[in-house]
C-alpha cells in the first residue's frame, strides 16, 4: 500500500522501548530565539553543552521573517512593489550568514542567492497571475524555516559538529480538515526512518511550519505550525522530552504586560496547558499538545536567553501549587443571550440554538444557562456577533412573533476571563475567591460557566473593565490577601517619622507577618512621587527630585490599582481640604487613617457623610492618633462602647503644651518666660496662640464625644483661650514681643489656686449633660490631672462600669515619633481586619 493510500491516525507511533543508553531530546526555537547572528551562535553554545546523544531541532524563520515573507507574497499579487522588501530581507540573510560563518560563509550565502532567485520567480509569478493562490502563498511563507534551518545546521557543521538539516518537507506527510491538521503517522514514520539511513548524524536540525500533503504539494501547518512541528518530531524521533525555547520564563500565572506580579509556573497537565490555551494564554497551542499527550511526552516551555532557568514543565500531571494555575484573557467578544418565558421546559432549544449557529459558522466560546430555562447566553467572538444574531432571528421567527421568546440580545465589547487549574476540582471556595476578587475591583459579571471537570471557571465581563478584573483575580490567588497599596499625603514632621518607621518595619512586616505594605505614592502640598515598586527606601530625595505637581485626583487612581487587594491613604496634614475627600475615599472602598482633625471635629455633615461611607463599603477609617497623639485614648473609648458600657462623661488633658505648661507653672518664673521656653524646645506651634487659644483641645473633645455617640459641633464648645483678646490679631513676631502681658492675669490665678489648695490644669470636658467646655480650672492637689510629667496627656472616663472610679488613660501625648507611633498602629490595626498576623 503507497503511503498516500494509508488512513490517517489521530495519534502518533507508539513509544518503542529504547536502549537504556540512548537519549534523544526533541528542540523548538522560536523566531526571538534565531533573530540575528549572535542569537544563532547562542543556541548552537545551547545544544552543544547539553548532553542528550540525539538532538532532533526544530527551528522556526528568524524573528519578523515569515510576516515579510506573506506581505512580499500579497504585495507581488496585488501589483505593488515586491523587490525593494524582497531585497531587504535577501540581505538580511546574506550579512547574518557572513556574520555567523565568516569565512566558511560562501557554500551557504551562495545556497542563499539560489534560493531568492527562486523566490523572486515565483513572486514574478504571482505578479503576472494578479491573485495570490493558496499554494503559492503557503510555498512562499514557509521558506523562512528553510533559510533559518541552513543557517543554524551549517553554523554547528563548522563548529565541527556532526550535524545533519532535515528539510520537514522530504519527511513529513499532513492534510488539512475541518478540525486543523491531521498527521499521516505512518507514512511520515516511514520516510523518516529512510531518512535517517542516510543522514544518521547526532544532531539534527529541522525546519519548522512546513509540510507536504498527500499530494505531495508543499504545505504549512498554520500558526503556531513551527511549535507543532516541534511536538511532531519530537514524537517521530521518540524523543523523552521536548524543550520549546522562547523568550520567556516558561508560561506564566498571567500575561505580565497586564500584571506585574505574574509569576512562573513550575509544571502544568496537559489539560491546564490546554485550557489556558483555548483562553487566548500564550502557552502551548492544544495542537502542538496533540502528539504529546498521545505520547506521554512531557513538554519544557524554556527560556533561551536564560537558559538556566527550568521554566515549565508540561506533562500528563502537574504539581500541587494551588488550586488556580493561570489567569486568561480572550478579548473581542460579544454575549448573545436568547430569552423568552416560552422556553421553560421545551426539549431541544439549545439543540435548535447550536444548530443555528453551526449552520451559520459561527464559534461559540462559552455557554451559560439558569436552571429556569428562561434564557440561553453564549458568548461568541465580536466579529461573527451580527451574523449570530440573524441566524438566532432566523431560527426563532416563529417564536419571537407570538412572544414565546422576548428577544435576542446582543451585548458588545466582551472579554472571558478564565481561571484554570487541576486544583480546582474539589476545592472549595475557589469561586468565591475569584468573585470576591471581581467584586472589590468593581466588576460587574454578565455570564459564568465552569464545567463538571472544576477545570475552569469562566466569566464574561465589559471589555473596559477587562485588565483591572485580571489583576484583582491575580492578586486574590497569587497575592497576600494582606498586601496593601499604601499612599502617604503630608511628608511633614509626623509623616517623615511615619515614613521612616514603615521602613525600618517594612521587611520585617512581610517576612513575619505576611503584611506586604507597599508604599506606592507620596504626596506634600506641592508635588508628589508615584512608584509601583512598593519600596519605602529614600522617599524624601525622591520627592525632593519629583517633578509631578500635587494632584489628589491621580494620586488615588494610582493607588487604586486592580492587581492589589487593598488601598489605604494615610493622612498626616491638617489640611480641610484633603478631609473633604475622605468620603469619596472610603465609598471607594479606601481605608484612610489619619492625625488630621479636621474630619472627626469638622462640619457635622462632613462627619455623616463620612460614618455613611464607611458603612457602604466596609472601608475603615482610623484616627487614634488624633487624641492623645500614640495613647490608645480612641480605641479605649471604643471597646468601651462595644462591649455595651454607657459613657457618661469625658475629662481631659489634651494639649501636651498646656499640659507642660501648667505642670511647670507655680509663680516662681513668669508665665511668659515658661511659654518662651516651650517655644524654645518645639513644644509649641510655631505661633504658640494655635495652643493657647484651645481650639485644638476643643477638637479632640469633638471627636471624643463623636465616637461616644453625641452629635457635637465645634461651635458648641464652651472654649477659654489663654489668649488676650488684645493679642489675637497681632502679628507673631509682636505676639512674642508683648507675651509679658499675660503675667499678671495668670499671676493672680496661681496665687488664687494656690490659696486654695489647689492647681491650675487647662481641662476639657464632656458632661453628663452633654455640655462641653475647654478652659484652665482648679483641681484639688490630689486629683489624677494634678501630678503630670512633662507633656502627659491624660483622659479619664466616667461610665456605668467605672462609676466610682473612672478608667484614666495617661501617657506622652505629643512630639512626632510618638503620633507616627499611633498612626503606625492604626495601620496595623486596618491590617488585622483584612487578616494580617499583627
Amino acid at each position: 500500500m503507497s503511503s498516500s493510500a494509508v488512513a490517517l491516525q489521530d495519534h502518533p507511533p507508539a513509544a518503542e522501548a529504547a536502549p537504556q543508553a540512548l537519549t534523544v531530546v526533541a528542540h523548538k526555537f522560536g523566531g526571538s530565539s534565531v533573530a540575528d547572528a549572535t542569537r544563532y551562535r547562542h543556541v548552537a553554545g545551547l545544544l552543544r553543552a547539553r548532553s542528550e546523544a540525539v538532538q532532533a531541532s526544530v527551528v522556526s524563520a528568524m524573528k519578523g521573517v515569515t510576516d515579510a515573507l506573506i506581505a512580499l507574497a500579497h504585495t507581488a499579487a496585488d501589483g505593488g512593489d515586491w523587490r525593494t522588501p524582497w531585497q531587504a530581507l535577501r540581505t538580511r540573510h546574506l550579512n547574518t550568514a557572513e556574520e555567523l560563518l565568516a569565512a566558511d560563509a560562501a557554500p551557504t550565502t551562495d545556497w542563499l542567492t539560489r534560493q531568492f532567485d527562486e523566490l523572486a520567480e515565483l513572486l514574478h509569478a504571482l505578479a503576472v497571475l494578479g491573485t495570490p493562490t493558496r499554494e503559492a502563498v503557503e510555498r512562499v511563507q514557509g521558506l523562512g524555516e528553510v533559510y533559518s534551518a541552513r543557517l543554524l545546521s551549517q553554523h554547528l557543521r563548522a563548529l565541527g559538529e556532526d550535524v545533519a538539516m532535515l528539510d520537514a518537507r522530504e519527511v513529513l506527510v499532513v492534510q488539512h480538515g475541518d478540525l486543523g491538521v491531521a498527521v499521516d503517522w505512518p507514512a511520515s514514520e516511514a520516510r523518516l526512518a529512510r531518512w535517517r539511513e542516510q543522514h544518521p548524524a547526532a544532531r539534527v536540525v529541522i525546519t519548522g511550519f512546513v509540510a507536504r500533503d498527500a499530494a505531495n504539494r508543499i504545505t504549512i501547518l498554520g500558526r503556531n505550525g513551527s511549535d507543532y512541528s516541534g511536538a511532531i518530531f519530537a514524537a517521530l524521533f521518540k524523543a523523552q522530552e521536548l524543550h520549546i525555547w522562547t523568550d520567556v520564563d516558561g508560561v506564566l500565572s498571567a500575561d505580565p504586560r497586564l500584571v506585574p506580579e505574574a509569576v512562573p509556573l513550575a509544571a502544568l497537565s496537559y489539560h491546564e496547558a490546554c485550557e489556558l490555551a483555548y483562553f487566548g494564554a500564550k502557552v502551548v497551542h492544544p495542537q502542538t499538545m496533540t502528539p504529546a499527550i498521545s505520547r506521554g511526552l512531557p513538554i519544557l516551555i524554556r527560556n533561551s536567553f536564560r537558559p538556566d532557568h527550568p521554566g515549565t514543565r508540561i506533562a500528563a500531571v502537574g504539581d500541587d501549587a494551588g488550586p488556580v494555575k493561570g489567569l486568561t484573557l480572550s478579548p473581542d467578544l460579544a454575549v448573545l443571550n436568547l430569552e423568552g418565558a416560552g422556553m421553560i421546559g421545551v426539549p431541544g432549544t439549545a439543540e435548535r440554538v447550536f444548530a443555528a449557529l453551526r449552520d451559520a459558522r459561527v464559534s461559540v466560546v462559552m455557554i451559560s444557562q439558569g436552571s429556569s430555562e428562561h434564557s440561553i447566553c453564549c458568548v461568541v467572538r465580536e466579529s461573527e456577533a451580527e451574523t449570530a444574531r440573524s441566524a438566532l432571528q432566523t431560527a426563532f421567527a416563529r417564536e419571537l412573533a407570538n412572544a414565546q421568546v422576548q428577544s435576542v440580545q446582543l451585548i458588545r465589547g466582551i472579554s472571558v476571563l478564565a481561571a484554570v487549574g487541576d486544583g480546582m476540582a474539589g476545592t472549595p471556595g475557589v469561586a468565591a475567591r475569584l468573585f470576591d476578587s471581581l467584586a472589590r475591583a468593581r466588576v460587574n459579571i454578565r455570564a459564568i460557566a465552569q464545567g463538571a471537570s472544576e477545570r475552569n471557571i469562566s466569566v464574561a465581563i465589559a471589555s473596559a473593565d477587562a485588565d483591572k478584573a485580571l489583576r484583582a483575580a491575580h492578586a486574590g490567588f497569587w497575592l497576600s490577601a494582606q498586601t496593601i497599596s499604601l499612599g502617604v499625603i503630608g511628608p511633614g514632621k509626623v509623616g517623615g517619622a511615619l515614613l521612616q518607621q514603615l521602613d525600618a518595619a517594612q521587611a520585617r512586616l512581610k517576612r513575619d507577618t505576611n503584611l506586604d505594605l507597599r508604599l506606592r505614592a507620596v504626596a506634600s502640598s506641592h508635588r508628589m512621587w508615584l512608584d509601583d515598586r512598593g519600596n519605602t527606601a529614600d522617599w524624601q530625595r525622591r520627592l525632593d527630585e519629583s517633578t509631578i505637581e500635587a494632584d489628589l485626583d491621580r494620586f488615588t487612581a494610582h493607588l487604586q490599582a486592580a492587581h492589589l487587594p487593598h488601598t489605604v491613604i494615610v493622612d498626616c496634614s491638617a489640611s480641610s481640604r484633603v478631609a473633604e475627600r475622605y468620603a469619596g475615599w472610603l465609598a471607594a472602598g479606601i481605608h484612610v487613617i489619619t492625625p488630621n482633625k479636621q474630619a472627626g471635629a469638622g462640619p457635622l455633615e462632613r462627619y455623616r457623610a463620612i460614618r455613611a461611607a464607611m458603612a457602604a463599603s466596609g472601608a475603615r477609617f482610623r484616627y487614634e492618633a488624633t487624641v492623645g497623639a500614640g495613647l490608645p485614648i480612641v480605641s479605649t473609648l471604643r471597646d468601651l462602647l462595644d462591649t455595651g458600657d454607657d459613657v457618661f462623661a469625658i475629662d481631659g488633658i489634651f494639649s501636651g503644651t498646656l499640659a507642660w505648661l501648667f505642670n511647670r507653672y507655680d509663680g516662681s518664673v513668669a508665665f511668659s518666660a515658661l511659654v518662651r521656653e516651650a517655644h524654645a524646645l518645639g513644644y509649641t506651634e510655631p505661633d504658640p496662640r494655635d495652643d493657647l487659644s484651645g481650639t485644638d483641645v476643643a477638637r479632640k473633645l469633638v471627636i471624643l464625644a463623636r465616637e461616644a455617640g453625641r452629635e457635637l459641633s465645634l461651635d458648641e464648645v464652651q472654649v477659654e483661650s489663654l489668649v488676650p483678646e488684645a493679642l489675637r490679631d497681632a502679628a507673631p513676631d509682636a505676639f512674642m514681643a508683648r507675651l509679658g502681658e499675660l503675667d499678671a492675669v495668670f499671676a493672680a490665678r496661681q496665687s488664687a489656686a494656690a490659696a486654695a489648695g489647689k492647681v491650675l490644669r487647662y481641662v476639657a470636658r464632656l458632661a453628663r449633660d452633654g455640655r462641653a467646655s475647654v478652659g484652665l480650672v482648679e483641681l484639688d492637689r490630689t486629683h489624677a490631672f494634678a501630678h503630670l510629667r512633662e507633656t502627659d496627656n491624660i483622659v479619664q472616663f466616667g461610665t456605668r462600669r467605672y462609676c466610682n472610679n473612672p478608667l484614666v488613660v495617661q501617657g506622652p501625648g505629643a512630639g512626632p515619633e510618638v503620633t507616627a507611633a499611633g498612626v503606625f498602629a492604626d495601620l496595623l490595626r486596618v491590617a488585622g481586619t483584612l487578616g494580617a498576623r499583627v
